[in-house]
C-alpha cells in the first residue's frame, strides 16, 4: 500500500491533455444557461441572485480544468465549501443549484489530468467539502451513503479513463520502438550489402589497375555511385531512427525489385528470376524477401570463394512463397560460417511471419540459402 501510494504521488500528469474545444464551449454553454434558468425559477433557493452569480464562478475552472486541474478543481469545489458555510452561518434551507453538480465534472478532471500530488491534495480537499455539505444539509445516512458513492464513482471513472489512456500510449512507444528496431536491421542489410559491393569493386580495380587504367576508371566511378547511394539511403534511416513522431515511411522495396541487385560489373554474375504469380503478397512479406535476398547476396559476395555466378530465385506455391538464393563458390566439406547479425536477422524475419529460413552448402557445391514463407503475414 505504501508503495502504491508513493507512485502515485510521484506520477506526472499525463502529456496529451487537449485544449478547450467546441465540446468545452458547449458544456459552458449549456451549464451556464441552466444555472441562470434555475436562479430565476427557484423560489426555494435562498440568496438567489448571489447563488447565481457563485454558480457562473465556475465558468473559469470549466475552461481550464485539463490545463490547469488543481486550481480548477479547488476553486470549483470551493465555490461549493463557500455555499456550504453560508447556508451554516444563515441557518438557510437550500442555498444549492442543482446545476452545481458540475463540480463532479472538475473531480473527474483532477484525476484523469493532473499529477498525482494534485491528485491526492485535489481529492482531500473535495473530501472534506463533500463532509462539509452533508453536515450543513443534514443529510440523512442514505443521502450520505449517496452522494459519496457519486464521488467514488467520479473517481473510479477517471482513474479507468486514465489507465486506458497510459496502455495506449504505452503500445504506441511499444510500436514505435519495434519499428526502430526493424530500421536499425533494414540499415544494417543495407548498408552491408552496399559496402560489400564496394569491396569487390576496389579488389577488380587493384588488380586490373596496371594493365587496364580505362577499366580502373570505371571501377572507380562504380565506386562512388554506391557510395553515394549507401550514404543516401544511410542518412535517410537515420532521420527516421532519431525522429521521436510519427514519420512518413517511404515504400518498402519488395520481390519486384530484385533485379536492382544485379550488379552491374558482373562479377560474380547476379541472375534473378521470378514466378509470374507473386502479386498480392502481404507488404512484409514482400519486403523480407527482398531483404532476405539482399543479405544473402551480401554474403556470397563476402563469403563466397571464387565465385562466378549467383541465383536469386522466387517461386510461389499456392500459399507459399520459396525464396532461393544460390552461389557456385567453393565450399569446405563441413565448412559453414559463424552465425552472425544478418543471418541471425534472415531467420528472424522468416520466423516472425511464420515461415522458416535455411542456409547450408549446396549438393554441387557453393552456398544456399533458402526462406519459405506464407503469403500472407499472421495476424
Amino acid at each position: 500500500m505504501v508503495t502504491v501510494c508513493r507512485s502515485l504521488w510521484h506520477e506526472p500528469r499525463p502529456a496529451d491533455a487537449p485544449p478547450p474545444g467546441r465540446l468545452d464551449a458547449l458544456l459552458v454553454g449549456v451549464f451556464a444557461a441552466a444555472a441562470v434558468v434555475e436562479g430565476i425559477v427557484r423560489p426555494d433557493v435562498a440568496w438567489r441572485p448571489l447563488v447565481t452569480v457563485l454558480a457562473l464562478a465556475l465558468v473559469p475552472p470549466l475552461i481550464g480544468r485539463r490545463r490547469h486541474p488543481l486550481v480548477a478543481a479547488l476553486a470549483g469545489w470551493g465555490v461549493a465549501a463557500l455555499l456550504s458555510v453560508l447556508q451554516l452561518a444563515t441557518h438557510a434551507q437550500d442555498l444549492g443549484l442543482y446545476s452545481t453538480m458540475v463540480v463532479l465534472v472538475l473531480l473527474f478532471s483532477l484525476v484523469r489530468w493532473g499529477s498525482g500530488r494534485e491528485i491526492v491534495v485535489g481529492t482531500a480537499f473535495v473530501a472534506a467539502v463533500v463532509a462539509l455539505g452533508m453536515w450543513a444539509s443534514s443529510a440523512g445516512r442514505a443521502d450520505a451513503f449517496g452522494g459519496s458513492v457519486l464521488v467514488l464513482l467520479i473517481i473510479a471513472l477517471a482513474a479507468v479513463f486514465r489507465s486506458r489512456a497510459d496502455l495506449w500510449q504505452r503500445q504506441q512507444r511499444e510500436v514505435r520502438n519495434q519499428e526502430r528496431v526493424a530500421l536499425a536491421r533494414e540499415l544494417h542489410d543495407t548498408v552491408a550489402h552496399h559496402v560489400s559491393a564496394i569491396a569487390v569493386q576496389a579488389q577488380a580495380g587493384r588488380v586490373v589497375a596496371a594493365a587496364h587504367p580505362d577499366t580502373a576508371v570505371t571501377v572507380l566511378a562504380a565506386i562512388e555511385s554506391e557510395a553515394s547511394r549507401t550514404l543516401t539511403e544511410m542518412r535517410s534511416m537515420v532521420r527516421v531512427l532519431r525522429d521521436e513522431d510519427a514519420v512518413a515511411y517511404s515504400p518498402q522495396p519488395g520481390v519486384a525489385d530484385l533485379p536492382a541487385l544485379v550488379r552491374a560489373d558482373g562479377t560474380p554474375s547476379v541472375t534473378v528470376s521470378r514466378d509470374g504469380a507473386l502479386t498480392g503478397l502481404d507488404p512484409a512479406v514482400d519486403a523480407a524477401l527482398y531483404r532476405v535476398a539482399q543479405e544473402a547476396l551480401t554474403n556470397a559476395l563476402r563469403h563466397a570463394r571464387n565465385a562466378t555466378r549467383v541465383t536469386i530465385d522466387v517461386r510461389r506455391d499456392g500459399d507459399v512463397v520459396t525464396l532461393r538464393v544460390r552461389d557456385d563458390g567453393q565450399t569446405a566439406p563441413g565448412w559453414a560460417p559463424e552465425p552472425g547479425f544478418g543471418l541471425r536477422g534472415m531467420a528472424e524475419r522468416a520466423q516472425l511471419l511464420g515461415g522458416s529460413l535455411s542456409a547450408g552448402a549446396g549438393p554441387d557445391g557453393g552456398w544456399v540459402v533458402e526462406a519459405v514463407l506464407p503469403v500472407g503475414a499472421p495476424t
